[in-house]
């Protein structure tokens, strides 16, 4: 039987989410609507983190929106097989590299890796770039989390991905 791979929330890491949410609206506010980080940018980075982390409702939801952002069919198939784009804009690269990073490493980033975002993109646009980050992974964990409940009720019949295997076992979320 098929083991379910992905990232999901816990009931710990759920309340601090929600309690960020709460607590930082402005900033939620400031990183969506586009000024800071451009809409293609931003369905760049979102993209990046959902193909690390595996959701299948968001990788949906995302390709749309890449697709009316303007990223052509072909570079989102690039970014859709998990790779990032060897023509990605060169201002978005350093940014793209960071988020593949940062979604790795479960949202817990080399301190060293931050502070270089900080320095290429100045903190307020940096701060925009984290925040549009840990959306795309609350989403993320959602939609796994929704999935593994799935996975759980029905005895492993339901809620798993084709490419289950290609995520690496979760860790200690």
């Amino acid at each position: 039987m098929k083991r379910f791979r992905r990232r999901t929330y816990t009931r710990q890491t759920f309340w601090d989410e929600f309690r960020y949410l709460m607590t930082h609206r402005g900033d939620i506010r400031r990183a969506m609507r586009g000024g800071l980080v451009p809409a293609a940018f931003r369905e760049r980075l979102m993209l990046v983190v959902t193909e690390v982390n595996g959701c299948p409702y968001c990788r949906a939801f995302h390709s749309q929106e890449a697709l009316k952002a303007g990223l052509t069919p072909e570079e989102l198939q690039v970014y859709l097989g998990g790779a990032i784009p060897e023509d990605a804009p060169a201002h978005e690269a350093p940014a793209l590299l960071y988020a593949r990073h940062w979604a790795e490493q479960n949202a817990q980033p080399d301190p060293e890796a931050t502070r270089r975002l900080f320095d290429v993109y100045g903190a307020e646009t940096a701060q925009a770039i984290l925040t549009a980050l840990r959306l795309i992974r609350m989403g993320n964990l959602l939609g796994n989390t929704w999935d593994y409940l799935l996975y759980r009720l029905s005895f492993g019949r339901l809620g798993l991905r084709q490419d289950e295997a290609r995520y690496a076992p979760p860790m200690l979320q």
